[in-house]
């Protein structure tokens, strides 16, 4: 098997990995704060120069790299998160404030569950969060069993970019520990899922038990071997809020 071929998801380079992402496209991109966040992959679809995107993502991005740093070079025009301003969100919050972009905002658990419906193919939910909020005005709500119950429906994509801790040729992935995050959900509800993987190894060195995410669900895979850590992404976030 040679990279390239049907079953064999590797690229060569992380160009490659984002080649065909268009305007006006919906991305997924994993993360929850600076865990599990795709930020070479970002990076890359920033020098692809895709524009108009609907970008969602727990956050609206914090300090000036990855999803900020997106934001920053005016290349997306809506965001669909949870926690719009979080640590040093400074970029969006310039944005938001200055009308250049438009905000949805969706509790946590809704968010996930939206994404999971989109790669299910569950064609909507009632879930009690948000009743009796401004987030469901405009929505359907149903009295069930003495409750209110707001209508959700599920989030599809046209490409997810992810990061992955392991990933063989095949595109099963494992992650680590809660760069996990929406990161399964966000793979099964794209029509594209690329990913950024710490490590590609051989047929058969993942253990089938431990694969979190099935080849099944992933179109690319690039082996970024020496990504920025979380640990270096706050350190230049946190310079960067000062």
């Amino acid at each position: 098997m040679t990279p390239g071929s049907t079953i064999d998801k590797r690229v060569s380079s992380i160009a490659d990995a984002v080649k065909g992402i268009k305007d006006s496209d919906v991305v997924l991109t994993s993360g929850f704060g600076e865990a599990g966040n795709p930020t070479e992959l970002i990076h890359a679809l920033i020098e692809l120069g895709a524009k108009s995107l609907t970008i969602v993502n727990n956050n609206a991005g914090t300090g000036d790299l990855g999803l900020a740093a997106l934001l920053k070079a005016g290349r997306v025009k809506k965001i669909i998160c949870s926690y719009p301003r979080s640590a040093y969100s400074h970029v969006f919050q310039e944005l938001h404030r200055d009308g250049k972009i438009e905000l949805e905002v969706i509790p946590q658990g809704t968010l996930a569950e939206r994404l999971r419906a989109g790669g299910a193919g569950i064609g909507g939910f009632y879930t009690t969060v948000s009743a009796g909020t401004t987030l469901a005005d405009g929505k359907e709500v149903r009295r069930i069993d003495g409750r209110d119950y707001v209508l959700e429906f599920p989030i599809q994509a046209d490409v997810a970019l992810v990061k992955a801790e392991t990933a063989d040729p095949w595109g099963n992935l494992t992650y680590r520990m809660a760069t996990r995050n929406f990161a399964p959900q966000m793979c099964m509800a794209a029509k594209l899922t690329i990913v950024q993987a710490r490590r590609v190894v051989g047929l058969g060195d993942i253990d089938p038990e431990h694969v979190i995410t099935p080849g099944i669900f992933v179109d690319r895979v690039v082996e970024i071997p020496d990504p920025l850590s979380e640990a270096e992404i706050q350190r230049r976030q946190t310079e960067a809020g000062r």
